[in-house]
């Protein structure tokens, strides 16, 4: 991959719809805050960000899209759309964390991201554990502490670093630290008739 990487980063891990098109070395951000709508949103956005540079999908070298951890739903779209960009266009696409971000834009080993219910998600990269839940994180660099605008941004450059180290990218897939919410139906499912 050449240095100078023309690629697309987006992320609807959160209560947003962000992009940022990394072109000539320069980042070019767009977020939109949003509780509801991002999978009606999000590829109607991306096409707005290639356009307002006058870039097409097939001037693109890879997408860039954020793992989590976050919204459930909202991850699910992000990631899925990152997938079927990939295998349509035939670029690669890298999956970054949020947690990655955070460790970019604080320099710190240890970071941390705010979950349900009063609670933190956190991470060492130090120690190289999986993410874990807690209720307290001292001395951890919080990702509240930057705007999702520097998220994305860094999304988009870690994903460029990656993509020009070489060698072998897993293909993204959504980083859940715990499980969903949502229980099975309780509901008797219909019989298959042969």
């Amino acid at each position: 991959m050449r240095p100078d990487v023309t690629l697309l980063a987006f992320d609807t891990s959160a209560a947003h719809c962000a992009a940022a098109l990394l072109l000539n070395g320069t980042v070019h951000t767009h977020v939109e805050d949003m509780a509801r709508g991002q999978g009606e949103r999000l590829m109607v956005m991306l096409e707005e960000v290639l356009a307002a540079h006058g870039q097409t999908w097939a001037n693109l070298d890879a997408i860039a899209v954020g793992v989590g951890p976050g919204n459930f739903t909202g991850i699910r779209i992000s990631v899925s759309a990152a997938r079927g960009l990939a295998l349509g266009l035939g670029k690669p696409a890298v999956g970054v964390s949020l947690f990655d971000s955070t460790q970019h834009l604080s320099n710190w080993a240890q970071v941390a991201v705010p979950a349900p219910r009063d609670q933190l998600y956190v991470m060492d990269f130090d120690k190289q554990s999986a993410p874990a839940m807690t209720d307290t994180a001292q001395g951890f660099a919080l990702s509240s502490d930057h705007s999702t605008t520097d998220h994305i941004r860094a999304m988009a450059q870690i994903a460029a670093a990656r993509l020009t180290a070489g060698g072998d990218l897993p293909r993204p897939a959504p980083l859940y630290v715990k499980a969903p919410d949502a229980a099975p139906s309780r509901d008797v499912p219909p019989v298959i008739l042969p």
